[in-house]
């Protein structure tokens, strides 16, 4: 392929990157620097820095994305490394797949209805002669519902890592008198970190930013970062200090990335 012609077919992906992630994080990061007033002003990120709010929604933000991350990585490496050993692989990725088809509220609601006082779940802990329980609106239901909605972009990533894998490492390991929790810990898994690494920013970099299920499921009781965005462009309208709490979970979103990329491969691609 030609230089010429590589140029051509790279137009669409340029116009892409251009149009909807560079011109957006730019009018994010211009917007930011004006208060409510429409003043320009650096006051936003004063506020956002001196803030001890801003700073407690941070915390809570990473806080709940790491808690989320790991719930959701407990499930998916054993349950990835299971599907690989299963027949019908293609089945029962489409059935975890399937879930990630319907629409994000629709979940929310369907939650709702499981978790609520005379829920399905409260039903049958009646039936077991347990009284009803507050489950809805608790930091425990959130988890569990962002973790079951992020799981699927965990488990993908870590069960190709590992159909990539070539088994004779594993047959070498066993043969060397290894038991299967050492091939597990000491082959297989540092073996697969690259799908744990993408697992891990595919989960991790959405759960920073959450809000819709931070009301409906969190009751508000969990605020976020991403609660305090949608409160400031839909309710108080400074979009200004949105803007401000946008650019940093951008920064914080970056920076994730570069901190979990894979710098292996880039040091074998400098050379």
């Amino acid at each position: 392929m030609t230089k010429n012609s590589r140029a051509f077919y790279s137009v669409p992906y340029v116009l892409w990157l251009g149009l909807f992630v560079l011109a957006p994080m730019l009018l994010i990061l211009y917007q930011s620097f004006f208060d409510i007033t429409g003043s320009l002003t650096f006051a936003n990120y004063a506020t956002y820095f001196s803030s001890g709010n801003y700073l407690r929604m941070t915390m809570n933000s990473f806080l709940y994305a790491f808690i989320i991350t790991l719930v959701t990585f407990l499930i998916s490496y054993p349950t990835a490394l299971f599907l690989s050993r299963t027949q019908h692989k293609q089945l029962w990725l489409s059935l975890i797949i399937l879930p990630t088809w319907i629409n994000l509220l629709l979940k929310a609601y369907a939650f709702i209805g499981l978790f609520s006082q005379s829920g399905t779940v409260n039903q049958f802990l009646g039936f077991m002669g347990i009284s009803p329980q507050q489950i809805l609106f608790t930091d425990f239901s959130f988890i569990f519902v962002a973790a079951y909605i992020e799981l699927p972009f965990m488990i993908l990533p870590i069960f190709n890592s590992i159909e990539e894998l070539n088994p004779s490492l594993i047959v070498a390991s066993e043969d060397l008198g290894a038991t299967r929790m050492q091939t597990l810990t000491r082959v297989i898994f540092p073996l697969t970190m690259s799908g744990v690494r993408s697992g891990f920013q595919a989960v991790f970099i959405p759960s920073l930013s959450l809000f819709m299920l931070t009301r409906l499921i969190g009751g508000n009781r969990v605020i976020t970062l991403g609660t305090a965005v949608e409160q400031h462009f839909l309710v108080t309208q400074n979009w200004g200090m949105g803007s401000t709490i946008g650019v940093i979970l951008i920064i914080s979103m970056i920076a994730i990335m570069s901190l979990t990329s894979d710098k292996k491969k880039k040091g074998r691609g400098a050379k």
